[in-house]
């Protein structure tokens, strides 16, 4: 993941709201373009690893998928920390599934200190048991300021989308605070991460993960 400068990028992405809201299922359909319809509840939290070009540079994206049961909370908690991107992700044929978004975000804010965050919408493809509109999905992530996005992870429908533009607007936003700061050199080495030991000590490496 070095470009000829010598720069590398390694984005954390965390995927959170309520238990079978199909993260997982997300996660495997971006990753390994698969689907389980027999996917067991996340214990705990795992991850997955994708790379995009982005401006002629290799970006990676360490994608966290948590568990959305509430024993889980105090364990995946720590796993927020240092994550710069997050998918707030409700069933849209389960409103309990959105009413809970709020406080999921509440939680991302707590955790973390992310740069670009998107509301999903997922299942879309049930739309005859639709609960929750489009215009109300969008209509809450207007007034907290993320993206928004349906997806099914069933038939693919903007998967892909989804998790590029956060990856992309990541990059954008870190990559305006590195050329606006005199001192990201110090903020950077601060957040580095070592993937391999074949990185030149010599070369300007940054990591947001």
């Amino acid at each position: 993941m070095t470009n000829e400068e010598g720069e590398e990028y390694l984005y954390k992405v965390v995927m959170i709201g309520d238990s079978a809201v199909g993260k997982s299922n997300l996660l495997s359909r971006y990753t390994r373009n698969e689907f389980n319809h027999n996917t067991k509840a996340t214990i705990g939290v795992e991850f997955q690893t994708q790379s995009i070009g982005i401006d002629g540079k290799e970006v990676k994206a360490q994608i966290w998928d948590t568990a959305g049961q509430e024993r889980f909370r105090a364990v995946t908690s720590a796993y927020y920390r240092g994550a710069v991107g997050g998918l707030i992700v409700y069933d849209i044929t389960r409103r309990t599934t959105f009413e809970s978004v709020s406080r999921w975000l509440e939680e991302l804010k707590t955790h973390s200190d992310t740069v670009a965050k998107m509301l999903v919408g997922n299942k879309c493809d049930l739309e005859s048991t639709r609960n929750i509109s489009v215009e109300e999905g969008k209509a809450l992530a207007e007034e907290q300021g993320l993206f928004f996005m349906e997806t099914s992870a069933l038939d693919s429908t903007n998967v892909r989308t989804a998790f590029e533009l956060v990856i992309k607007e990541i990059y954008k936003n870190i990559s305006r605070k590195v050329l606006n700061s005199d001192s990201h050199k110090v903020e950077v080495s601060g957040n580095r991460v070592s993937l391999a030991n074949s990185v030149d000590e010599n070369k300007e490496s940054k990591f947001c993960c």
